[in-house]
């Protein structure tokens, strides 16, 4: 988690009279802000996760009182924490107008104002990622010329602008909201002002769009100049840019859409997480509970349950896991000690509440169930070289389209992870499986998929396409 705070432009900041906060959270790439007004102690967050704590204790610390909640669209890659927020504070709930949901919210048009006190917000409506998409304008007085800031939510990023798909899973045409998107990037965002600090709700890694930056914060200036996906070009050349190249869609992402507009259960509200005695983990495994395995690919490999799988918690777990495991599916943790809560409340972030319970000394557990304990096989680059010339072999590159453009291993079958559990019929069951990926993390959870999935002779690339690449020749995508 990073956290950011965000000055005024003015010199001296003992005149500060706003309250301005971003968090940042690596493993979804998810940017959330606390706004507040120093004067008045009214506050409001933005596109908050579920777990709301950190953001009332930076609340209360400063004399501010969280009035109102704003979403700035109906996200897909996460569950928003604004049911949460209500809850806990009594605040509104805020989207743009067209938003539609089983809960009471407050919907702001455009060029609506909002005020905190000297501290005012103004909402823009840029849709294109979704329909309901807004911006939001954060000026520290509301009668200042130039905005201190603009929070783009997933309409513009550092780097590359929104995808236009995702909405796709509630009945919304990709294309349209395509030509969208144009608008609001064309004639409203890129219409502010050079100074305006860009504040978007994702960075690098996230499957929001293809292009986005690891830095945290820019201005319109800069993505003026930089940004590729904001250039002066045709509504059609732009439209064919934004639907090209995107990373593949985890399955969750439609489910997470839809419940972000429903009024569900809160965070938190499932029971308390805990350990499962052998008997009780064979039980909950006999009745189709997934066997989810949170440690590092190389003690995974050194051993773990049959049909388990393997997401490390050090890597982009939640959104991962997404990929491999149904939203409905009942989930048993198995994971280094004390990791279990940690384990539960990043499923709990993309909406994944149906954790049973994590394993009770797995160590001792492994020898008890020392019958379904297998080995996984992990391969090193010239091991990996050798195999590969065998032609009964498949190469199954698990990256994301656009790294795959950057080059591959030449004969390979390409399945991104987030499809290869509804594509594993596409691999053959019946010569062995060489997977691989970027640096050997997503490779491991591909592997274990397949194995859980029925293939039974499948290794994985320890260090990945980066270390074949460095002693081998590429072939072009």
């Amino acid at each position: 988690m990073w956290e950011t705070w965000f000055h005024p432009r003015h010199d001296n900041p003992l005149e500060d009279e706003m309250f301005l906060k971003q968090y940042y959270l690596g493993c979804l790439s998810h940017g959330s802000y606390l706004i507040g007004d120093e004067t008045t102690g009214q506050a409001v967050v933005v596109d908050p996760r579920r777990d709301i704590a950190e953001y009332l204790a930076d609340a209360a610390a400063n004399n501010l009182s969280v009035t109102g909640v704003i979403n700035t669209h109906f996200h897909a890659d996460f569950v928003a924490g604004h049911l949460e927020l209500a809850a806990a504070t009594g605040a509104w709930i805020g989207y743009g107008r067209r938003a539609e949901t089983e809960y009471q919210i407050r919907t702001f048009s455009d060029g609506e104002k909002l005020s905190l006190g000297e501290v005012e917000l103004e909402i823009l409506e840029t849709p294109g990622h979704t329909w309901e998409s807004i911006s939001i304008l954060v000026r520290e007085h509301a009668g200042d010329a130039t905005p201190e800031a603009v929070l783009t939510g997933d309409a513009l990023f550092i780097g590359d602008v929104g995808r236009p798909d995702l909405a796709a899973a509630v009945g919304a045409d990709p294309d349209e909201l395509a030509r969208a998107l144009y608008a609001s990037i064309h004639d409203v965002l890129m219409n502010l002002p050079d100074d305006v600090r860009v504040l978007p709700a994702h960075g690098s890694g996230s499957a929001c769009g293809k292009n986005l930056s690891d830095e945290l914060e820019s201005t319109i200036g800069v993505q003026r100049m930089m940004n590729l996906s904001v250039q002066p070009m045709s509504e059609d050349e732009f439209v064919t840019m934004v639907r090209t190249g995107q990373p593949a869609i985890p399955e969750y992402f439609a489910v997470d859409a839809v419940l972000n507009r429903k009024d569900r259960a809160l965070a938190g509200t499932s029971g308390d997480l805990h350990a499962l005695p052998v008997r009780e983990l064979q039980d909950a495994a006999a009745r189709g509970a997934r066997i989810l395995d949170t440690r590092s690919p190389e003690d995974f490999a050194e051993g773990h349950l049959a049909g388990s799988l393997n997401v490390g918690l050090d890597g982009r777990f939640a959104e991962t896991a997404g990929m491999v495991i149904g939203a409905e599916d009942e989930i048993v943790i198995i994971a280094d000690s004390g990791r279990e809560e940690e384990a539960a409340m990043r499923l709990g972030r993309i909406g994944f509440d149906r954790v049973t319970g994590y394993l009770q000394t797995p160590a001792r557990a492994f020898a008890e169930l020392g019958g379904i304990v297998q080995q996984g096989s992990r391969v090193d680059v010239g091991t990996f070289d050798q195999a590969r010339t065998d032609n009964s072999t498949t190469v199954l590159d698990v990256r994301n389209p656009g790294e795959v453009e950057d080059g591959a291993v030449p004969g390979s079958l390409r399945i991104p992870l987030a499809e290869l559990a509804r594509r594993h019929e596409e691999v053959p069951a019946d010569r062995p499986v060489l997977v691989h990926c970027a640096g050997g993390w997503r490779s491991s959870v591909g592997a274990s998929t397949l194995r859980a999935l029925g293939h039974t002779n499948v290794s994985d690339l320890s260090g990945g396409y980066s270390a074949w690449a460095e002693v081998n020749v590429p072939a072009n995508a």
